[in-house]
């Protein structure tokens, strides 16, 4: 809920009495035992009030400020508004923190609290690399659930549960809401649906929140207080940490035919063999050979010209306008085009791993093969003039399998069959640009290259920079140019205690991308939408990952069905003028109103089409340069979630 930056009011000191109340009415809401002095005199109130006194002070310190926030959250940019609580526990030395959070009646810990506070909500446990994808705000499908069944007995639906990783069991990493009654699962194995709502998590906008701008706390190894007397569970998360995560979700995570159950003694070591035996070796695929990643390229190339040959047959250049250029090449006639692998064979589809290793190389070398004809252009970059359409590769290429259906969907050409209605976005050119912007604990790498510590860059940008840091302190292994030798200022600022860290330290290297990797994740994002001939120089970047174009499909008055799009604006895409087109191509009325809960001064509006008309509206939108990529599809018809 958290990955976008909240708007927080000044906060205000909380007066003793609201600080015990508040404390009061949490230690109510979450069912808390107050530990009794056995040893108090019944006379002696105030013997006999320390305990709830200090349970107090350890939920709601004495310095604890509230304040009130505002954000957005969900597809349609609900507006959501709360009261955070702010303190510091007595005798840590650490700033103010968010402790707590208050949505609508709802009280929910932050990790700080339930570090500090063990057994405060149930605790759910899951695989380490499912708590990492929790982290970039995915929710917990239900056979991520490990450790049980049993599962904690209040761990029932609407409660508020903590989630640690197998591999540090005791150390609570996110915070959510049950969506299903967790405790009376008897088995998770082949079950489906969401079962923890992420709210909060290690690593998000409020974990990092201080007043003095310092990145939030790593979390600790180990805490005592926290149930840990399931044996077995860190040997078998080893081999479960290389399993691939199960798709088509809702956006949660899941696990693939992992082992719930937990027997004991010989039957541990049978079943972790087990995982290793059977799962790991089904999904643990070699990498694609540098020769079939060239061809997987090619061949997407040739199925984008092919379907548009075949889904533009009366346009004398098949929907293409020419010339085309590298990022129209990519992202019209390759990326959506590229063959169906197992996830972890996907990974290797990369154009850094081919033998050109960039699409100028590769447009040259289909040039070479008399497929198009190329062009230069300003010296730095290769557009197509033409393409040879009766080219033996192409009339003889033969199609398979795509990853979605919406993949080869014609979309970002502009077509000579644009409505009467139509404004000025028909035939407009998009790009989005994900951006980083370093965090303070990384300054030290742009220093060296004199660059901004604070401004926005590339993935490419940031591994320049860091092989530059790396070049200028002379930390590229004389052996392998690839490695990198780890000095204090880099493990402090980008190594963790994971046990891949571990291992990196005591190797004394690391290699470059995998350091590059954590250097992202140590940053913020930023995107930025462009649209025709402007650069990054003419945008100002806007905070958090690039918006979605949402289409909702809904069942109104019995089984009529409506389709909905919202969230156009930011793709430079009128409303009005999509709705007056949509009401001539799909013959049923149409309307544009105000996105419910979203804000008066800037509106998100909302159009909305009679019948399913999700095709229609990806084509229209196609013709004003979103791409299907850019798209997400709620089909709330079927109680599936698509695109």
């Amino acid at each position: 809920m958290f990955k976008k930056k909240p708007n927080i009011k000044p906060l205000s000191p909380l007066k003793s009495s609201d600080r015990r109340r508040t404390a009061d009415q949490i230690i109510a809401d979450f069912g808390l035992q107050v530990p009794v002095d056995s040893s108090a005199e019944a006379e002696d109130k105030a013997a006999s009030a320390a305990p709830l006194t200090a349970l107090r002070k350890s939920l709601l310190p004495e310095n604890s400020q509230s304040a009130r926030f505002t954000t957005t959250a969900g597809p349609d940019l609900k507006q959501v508004s709360g009261t955070i609580y702010a303190g510091s526990h007595e005798g840590t030395g650490d700033e103010q923190r968010i402790l707590w959070v208050k949505v609508e009646d709802k009280m929910y810990p932050t990790v700080y609290t339930l570090w500090h506070n063990p057994g405060i909500v149930p605790l759910l446990h899951t695989p380490q690399f499912v708590v990492e994808k929790l982290q970039g705000g995915a929710d917990l499908m239900t056979p991520g659930l490990q450790r049980g069944p049993p599962f904690p007995a209040k761990a029932t639906k609407g409660a508020v549960v903590a989630i640690a990783s197998l591999e540090a069991p005791t150390v609570p990493m996110a915070v959510g809401t049950c969506e299903i009654d967790v405790a009376s699962l008897q088995e998770v194995r082949g079950a489906k649906g969401h079962a923890v709502q992420t709210f909060h998590w290690s690593g998000d906008e409020l974990w990092a929140w201080g007043p003095s701008g310092k990145p939030g706390l790593e979390p600790p190894d180990h805490l005592e207080g926290w149930a840990d007397d399931k044996a077995g569970d860190a040997d078998l998360a080893a081999p479960m940490d290389r399993l691939d995560l199960e798709g088509g979700h809702d956006g949660g995570v899941a696990l693939d035919s992992v082992p719930t159950d937990r027997p004991d003694g010989e039957e541990v070591a049978a079943e972790a063999s087990r995982s290793k035996n059977d799962l790991v070796e089904e999904v643990e695929e070699p990498e694609l050979t540098t020769k079939e990643i060239d061809e997987a390229f090619t061949n997407a190339f040739l199925y984008g010209v092919k379907h548009h040959m075949d889904h533009n047959k009366d346009h004398p250049t098949y929907g293409l306008d020419f010339p085309l250029t590298q990022s129209q090449v990519m992202s019209l006639l390759v990326q959506p085009f590229l063959p169906t692998y197992t996830p972890a064979r996907t990974a290797s589809l990369q154009l850094k791993k081919t033998s050109w290793k960039n699409a100028k190389k590769f447009i040259k070398h289909l040039d070479k093969e008399k497929i198009i004809k190329s062009k230069e252009r300003g010296g730095s970059e290769v557009v197509i003039l033409d393409i040879d359409f009766n080219d033996e590769h192409i009339k003889s290429f033969v199609p398979y399998r795509l990853p979605k259906k919406e993949s080869a969907t014609t979309t970002g050409v502009k077509s000579d069959s644009a409505s009467s209605a139509a404004g000025e976005d028909i035939g407009q050119k998009l790009q989005i640009v994900s951006l980083w912007r370093p965090k303070e604990k990384l300054a030290f790498v742009f220093n060296a290259s004199n660059a901004d510590p604070r401004g926005y860059y590339t993935l490419k940008e940031l591994r320049q920079l860091l092989s530059a840091y790396a070049e200028k302190e002379n930390l590229v292994s004389p052996k392998n140019k690839r490695m990198i030798k780890i000095n204090p200022q880099l493990a402090d600022a980008l190594l963790t205690s994971s046990a891949a860290d571990d291992r990196a330290l005591a190797a004394g290297e690391i290699p470059i991308d995998a350091l590059a990797e954590r250097m992202q994740a140590a940053s913020s994002p930023f995107h930025a939408i462009l649209r025709n001939e402007a650069t990054i120089a003419d945008a100002k970047p806007k905070a958090g990952l690039p918006p979605k174009i949402h289409i909702v499909l809904e069942t109104r008055s019995g089984n009529k069905t409506v389709t909905k799009v919202s969230g156009l604006e930011a793709f430079y895409v009128s409303p009005q003028p999509l709705a007056d087109e949509l009401r001539k191509t799909c013959a049923g009325s149409t309307s544009v109103e105000r996105l419910q809960g979203s804000s008066p001064k800037n509106p998100v509006m909302e159009v909305m089409v009679q019948g399913p008309q999700k095709d229609a509206v990806v084509r229209a939108l196609g013709k004003r340069g979103v791409e299907p990529r850019w798209i997400e599809v709620v089909d709330k018809t079927k109680g599936k979630k698509k695109g």
